[in-house]
Formats: C-alpha cells, sequence, structure tokens
C-alpha cells in the first residue's frame, strides 16, 4: 500500500513539473523581434577589427521574416552572399536560443552550422547575451575553430532605433548595427 501511495505521490509530482516560464524581459525581446517581421534593413561595421575588412566593405542586409512568438529567423546577407540566417527561438529552459543557420545555394547545411548559445540571464527588453554551448563547443572543436569555443553573441533591438548583433571572445570583437529607421526594398 505504502508503495502505491508513493508511486501516486510521484506522479502527481511530476505531473507538476513544468518548463519554467520565460522572463518577461525575454518575452518583451521577443516582441520587439517581432515588431521588425517583414522589413529589411542596411547595416554596417562598426567595430575595426581588421579580421572583419571584408564584411566592413560589403553590403550588409538583414531580413526579419518567419516570426512568432517563439521563433524568429533573421537571413543576414554579405554582399552577394546569402548563406547565414540567424535563429532566434525559445528553448527548453525557459531562456532563449541563438543559432547560426549556414547553408549552401542549395538549401544544404553548409561548413560550421547551427552553433550558436542560450541566454544564461533574463537580459532585457533591448539586449540578450547568448554564451556558447555545448554543441557548439564540440562543432568547433572539430573544425578546427577552436578559438571560437568562448563566444558570446548578442543582439540588440532598440525599437525604432537600431538592430545589433555582436560576436565578443578573447581579442575578438565585432558589432555590426542596423538602422531601423530606414527600412530597405531589398
Amino acid at each position: 500500500m505504502k508503495q502505491i501511495f508513493a508511486l501516486a505521490a510521484a506522479l502527481a509530482l511530476s505531473a507538476c513539473a513544468t518548463v519554467p516560464a520565460p522572463a518577461p524581459q525575454q518575452d518583451a525581446f521577443m516582441a520587439n523581434l517581432n515588431a521588425l517581421c517583414g522589413q529589411r534593413f542596411e547595416g554596417r561595421v562598426v567595430t575595426t577589427d581588421a579580421a572583419d575588412a571584408d564584411f566592413a566593405r560589403s553590403r550588409l542586409l538583414m531580413h526579419v521574416r518567419d516570426c512568432s512568438a517563439d521563433e524568429v529567423r533573421i537571413p543576414f546577407h554579405v554582399g552577394e552572399d546569402k548563406s547565414r540566417t540567424w535563429v532566434i527561438s525559445r528553448n527548453e529552459n525557459g531562456g532563449l536560443t541563438l543559432k547560426h543557420d549556414h547553408r549552401d545555394p542549395e538549401g544544404n547545411p553548409d561548413g560550421l552550422h547551427w552553433y550558436g548559445g542560450d541566454t544564461t540571464s533574463a537580459g532585457t527588453a533591448n539586449r540578450q547575451e547568448f554564451p556558447v554551448d555545448a554543441f557548439s563547443i564540440e562543432l568547433f572543436n572539430a573544425g578546427n575553430a577552436a578559438v571560437s569555443t568562448t563566444n558570446v553573441w548578442a543582439v540588440e533591438v532598440h525599437p525604432g532605433r537600431i538592430y545589433a548583433y555582436e560576436l565578443r571572445r578573447a581579442n575578438r570583437h565585432l558589432r555590426v548595427e542596423f538602422d531601423l529607421t530606414r527600412p530597405v526594398a531589398e
């Protein structure tokens, strides 16, 4: 009888287990992203790392699309290179995840694909940080990109002003800002 009671109690408690609720800051952040859905914006590199010279010389274009409360996909074009998409989504831990979806011209995963990270704090309605996750560390180590195993990406949305994408690690800082005051047709 005690075993049946214990089993019933364990089942009742497990039914109460839920996914952690997202922080209000992350709800607001996703709402800020969704408010941009369907729009395209030009950007520019605002940091001065020599490794980003090609980016700095290229037309940078983001297109916020495929939007829902749980996921937003943002294709990012560097000149004629249309291989990149940023995917920001809710995760099972109640936080947010940033992944980099890299595709070849035929639409197949290309090179380092699906790397990124998960938030470790609530962040703000305007800025979320994504430290590299375990999957990405393994991917980087296997792909001779071990220098990237300490990456922290950030995305900022300042409505009516800028959208920013940022990468930081030791001896590396890339920041691209997009002007939200001037949507572009293509």
